[in-house]
């Protein structure tokens, strides 16, 4: 068999040895994953014809509006790993606090709990911008067949086992890592299979494009003003471009094709930036050093940060890695 040609299920089995505790769990957990997925992404194609869009009038934990994509998302994720009985535990993006999961007997001998963001950039789901589903997987540091504890999802993000994201746009992808590179998969709709696409996926060590929203320019901090306009300056291989989508997912699946850096930082507006540590710059900073690229808050690597809380927000620098310790540079001058 063509390694082209390799399936998701295939590519899973054939790479069992590399996951660190070879019980298959994990296998199965990413298995359960795909199918849900596969659900959500037949639910986002579908969204401009029935009345799936728009808020339901409920804001979750951050006071944002709850989108119906966005609950429908959280659901379908929680009910397939929940029923798949593979976790023990699940912490989300729109859920308050986080789930323990029991099992028949009341108990629980799982070992994995999965973080998530269900539906990253769906706000822009009504003027067809791809979005995306993110997820982060640790293993529990709490004993077996006990209840879940908020210990077992503050870890540092350097003891995830595995991380990834699913965009659902012109194609269909998951892309994830299990601490042994960054593979890509991409979803056949005809038959419902998802195909390697994209093997070995790697950030060149630099490139042409910045990602930020230069809206919020006025709020930023000066390192991260000074680093913007380094970019625009028509000097060596510069100005460079310009490129945001607001679709987390979506810039840094670009930018991890092409070449760039991705920056959301601190700003006047917001202290601590907007992304969350633990659903979105945990797992995205795992799969840029992965893939050979670099993830920082500007000044220490995400992976390195001790969570506090379920829902911490950090500034968020990722991309290609001459270019984020580019703008570290920047940061500390200031």
């Amino acid at each position: 068999m063509s390694r082209k040609n390799q399936t998701l299920g295939e590519f899973i089995i054939e790479n069992q040895a590399e996951f660190q505790y070879s019980s298959g769990e994990l296998s199965r957990l990413i298995n359960s994953i795909r199918l849900a997925a596969k659900v959500v992404n037949h639910e986002v194609n579908k969204a401009g014809l029935v009345d799936i869009v728009g808020a339901v009038g409920e804001t979750n934990i951050q006071g944002e509006d709850q989108q119906k994509l966005d609950v429908m998302a959280n659901d379908t994720f929680i009910r397939t790993l929940t029923n798949r009985n593979i976790l023990c535990g699940i912490a989300s993006e729109e859920n308050d606090d986080f789930i323990s999961i029991q099992g028949q007997n009341g108990d629980n001998n799982n070992k994995y709990v999965l973080l998530m963001d269900p539906l990253d950039g769906s706000s822009n789901i009504d003027v067809n911008v791809s979005v995306g589903t993110i997820f982060s997987i640790y293993r529990r540091v709490t004993p077996a067949g006990t209840p879940v504890t908020m210990e077992d999802f503050l870890q540092k993000g350097r003891e995830q086992v595995a991380a990834g994201y699913i965009i659902y746009g012109t194609s269909t992808m998951i892309v994830y890592t299990t601490g042994h590179g960054v593979n890509g998969f991409t979803l056949n709709p005809a038959i419902g299979t998802f195909y390697l696409s994209h093997p070995n996926m790697q950030f060149p060590e630099t490139g042409s494009i910045y990602s930020v929203n230069e809206g919020n320019y006025v709020h930023f901090p000066d390192g991260v003003k000074r680093y913007i306009k380094y970019c625009q300056e028509e000097k060596d291989d510069r100005p460079y471009t310009s490129r945001y989508i607001g679709s987390l997912v979506s810039d840094i699946h670009r930018n991890m094709i092409k070449g760039g850096i991705y920056m959301y930082p601190k700003s006047s507006k917001a202290a601590n930036g907007k992304l969350r540590l633990l659903y979105e710059c945990n797992p995205m900073a795992f799969i840029a050093e992965q893939a050979g690229g670099k993830a920082s808050d500007g000044f220490e690597a995400i992976l390195d940060l001790q969570p506090t809380e379920l829902h911490e927000r950090v500034p968020f620098f990722c991309g290609s890695k001459l270019m984020v310790e580019k703008a570290e540079s920047f940061m500390k001058e200031s």
